[in-house]
């Protein structure tokens, strides 16, 4: 595939300014040094001359031998040549503009050949949003040092909670031997900054249970070998129960010799066929997944167990904290799911081994619109952490709606825990920097599918784009990354990237206008989670409830006389949430239950803001509509067409979402709209 969609942000539409272009092909159309040729070096020097192509139309020649010079020059940095200068770490790059004998000449160096790929990808970044090049003073270095996708994708070629196709993995039930795909994602991967993957879904089923086998693993490792051209690691999610399940041992218990002797012959064996394989990711004793609770042990006993499996060869067992009471009854008021990731994991700090690390989702429930950050990020000072988000839109509208996520996750990246005072933000936890940790990072679930535009809603992928920025550099803005994002993507004419720029900033509260405000969550239909059904889990098993009754609605989650939920936060956050007077508007529901009538910080009573905000968002998303309509002229058609399908679906179902919402609480509340508009 060659179309723009399929090449999402990797466009590059060639210079049409000719001053701008003779300064570009003056510096870059000429000759490519590189180092000695890894095939990650490789890559980085056919994707220097692709977009030098693209861009310029210039073929730009190899020179066999960087010393001898060259318009760009790409090398790796050596210690011998300045020992204890290079502050950019393995996979951070330099950008430099030098004056070589008469002609200009841009240095990319980078701390490994990675690095060298990151630099040559954010200098193509440069030139196709038309930046001068001869002041050229780049030093960058990714924040973390994971930074992984999570594909939920399994072996019968469907994707659990995919919205965009299905798998590019797997087809007719086993694994594709059709690797072109893959690498053009890995190349979509690598451009945003991207360095690890798991390559199916953490609900491990029998098929993918056999990927660690002799029989499976040659072509998994050809899928190893792809990620690998562009410094992706590869990771599987395992079955915890896989001897058991395999056949080959009568139990799974963790303490059982047996067992530890058995995953570890199944690590030597992957890294026989993956020598650079990344470890395990493992879903366990959550929503039915096997683990050690059948055998009386806990998730240290489990983790550990496969750790030390891996540790001879470095690799890592990433454990997620997604574990709860899947089995609750509705009439029970104690048990909170919102606590059950803290309570699970809190009394084992300290007693996973170095290379095990917590997974652990930004927020307590499950990916709603609106959650406060999970209190297990600060509360584990001895324990390796990385953060849980996901790209796929399973609860802001499924890829049919727009919802630009990075202001989301950027809120939670710069939350202040408290955990050691001022200053605690989650972004210094689980970059590792602030507890020293020996791994950590941030993975994401994709969002991609088997559509020629990859997300299904072209839009959607300035969050997959949008993912690989921000957890490169958290201190990036949203608006920044989604600037980035269009200028890739659609060109750098200003009216589409200030257009575009506004609808994708303006998207999430537009969503959460016409869902769920002020933090309740859930009000989706069970099972496929798309449209609105405000009862549709609350007498479910799943323990997310609303409690919405004449009087009032919320969930009590304070210490004198809820769940206690809020005791989890660190000071002063636990007094503010605890606290009616306090606790933000956004996240009131969350914790608190209250009348109808109790007023906002706003001013306005909880019904008249659920009457407002379901009125504004549907008509910000018919307004959405309007604002891409004024961009038809800038937009080629192939693109244009299936957007504007999709923010035509949005708008319809944002006014389905407010006629839904507010006749369910104004038939619960018997309280009018004071604005007397047509509430049914």
């Amino acid at each position: 595939m060659n179309s723009s969609a399929y090449k999402a942000w990797l466009n590059y539409f060639p210079i049409e300014d000719r001053q701008k272009k003779k300064a570009y092909s003056d510096i870059l159309g000429q000759t490519i040094a590189a180092d000695k040729r890894s095939v990650v070096m490789e890559t980085a020097v056919k994707e220097l001359q692709h977009g030098i192509q693209a861009l310029l139309g210039i073929d730009a020649c190899i020179m066999e031998r960087p010393e001898d010079g060259g318009r760009v020059q790409l090398a790796v940095y050596s210690e011998e040549e300045g020992p204890g200068e290079w502050k950019q770490g393995k996979e951070g790059y330099t950008l430099r503009y030098r004056q070589e004998s008469g002609y200009g000449a841009i240095m990319v160096t980078g701390g490994s050949d990675a690095g060298i790929l990151y630099g040559v990808f954010h200098l193509l970044r440069l030139v196709g949003a038309g930046e001068p090049l001869e002041e050229l003073n780049v030093n960058e270095s990714p924040r973390n040092d994971l930074r992984m996708i999570n594909q939920w994708d399994n072996a019968d070629g469907t994707i659990e909670r995919g919205y965009a196709g299905r798998s590019i993995f797997y087809r007719n039930g086993g694994i594709t031997s059709e690797l072109q795909r893959i690498r053009d994602y890995a190349r979509l991967l690598a451009s945003a900054g991207l360095n690890a993957i798991s390559i199916n879904n953490v609900n491990v089923h029998a098929l993918e249970t056999r990927f660690i086998t002799e029989e499976l693993l040659p072509s998994i490792a050809l899928f190893a070998d792809a990620f690998r051209e562009y410094g992706i690691t590869l990771f599987l999610s395992v079955n915890f129960a896989a001897p058991l399940q395999l056949g080959d041992l009568p139990t799974a218990d963790p303490l059982d010799s047996d067992v530890q002797s058995w995953w570890k012959e199944t690590a030597d064996r992957i890294y026989r066929f993956i020598p650079d394989f990344g470890g395990f990711v493992v879903k366990a004793d959550s929503e039915h997944r096997p683990g050690p609770f059948a055998y009386g042990r806990d998730h240290a006993d489990g983790a550990n167990m496969l750790a030390d499996a891996l540790a001879s060869h470095g690799g890592i067992v990433i454990w997620r904290c997604f574990v709860y009471d899947c089995m609750q009854d509705w009439r029970d008021r104690k048990t909170d799911r919102a606590r059950a990731a803290y309570d699970h994991f809190k009394p084992l700090d300290g007693r996973f081994r170095r290379n095990v690390l917590l997974q652990i989702k930004n927020g307590p429930m499950d990916f709603q619109v609106r959650e406060p950050v999970s209190p297990l990020f600060g509360a584990m000072k001895q324990t390796n952490q990385i953060l849980e988000f996901q790209i796929t839109q399973e609860y802001t509208g499924q890829q049919r709606h727009l919802c630009y996520l990075v202001p989301q996750w950027k809120q939670v990246l710069d939350f202040d825990t408290h955990a050691e005072g001022s200053g605690t933000e989650v972004k210094r936890i689980v970059d590792g920097s602030l507890y020293g940790m020996t791994f950590s990072g941030i993975a994401a679930v994709s969002n991609i599918g088997d559509e020629e535009s990859w997300t299904g809603h072209i839009l959607a992928q300035a969050n997959l784009y949008g993912y690989g920025r921000l957890i490169w550099n958290p201190d990036l803005t949203a608006e920044e990354i989604g600037v980035e994002w269009t200028i890739a993507t659609f060109g750098n004419d200003p009216e589409v990237v200030t257009g575009i720029g506004r609808m994708l900033m303006l998207s999430w509260p537009i969503y959460e206008g016409y869902t769920a405000p002020l933090g309740v969550g859930w009000m989706v239909a069970p099972n496929h989670h798309y449209g609105p059904d405000v009862d549709g889990y609350e007498y479910s098993r799943w323990g997310t409830y609303h409690f919405a009754d004449r009087d009032g609605i919320g969930v009590n989650r304070t210490q004198t006389s809820g769940t206690g939920y809020t005791s989890q936060y660190a000071e002063p956050n636990a007094a503010l949430y605890d606290s009616l007077k306090t606790c933000p508007d956004e996240l009131l529901l969350f914790f608190h239950h209250v009348p109808y009538t109790h007023k906002l910080q706003s001013g306005k009573t909880v019904i008249q803001h659920i009457y407002d905000i379901h009125f504004w968002g549907a008509e910000e998303a018919d307004r959405l509509q309007q604002q891409w309509a004024g961009l038809s002229s800038k937009i080629d058609e192939a693109r244009f067409a299936p957007i504007a399908e999709r923010l035509a679906v949005q708008a319809e179902h944002a006014r389905n979402w407010r006629d839904i919402i507010n006749t369910y609480f104004y038939r619960k509340s018997g309280i009018s709209d004071v604005e007397g508009r047509v509430i049914y």
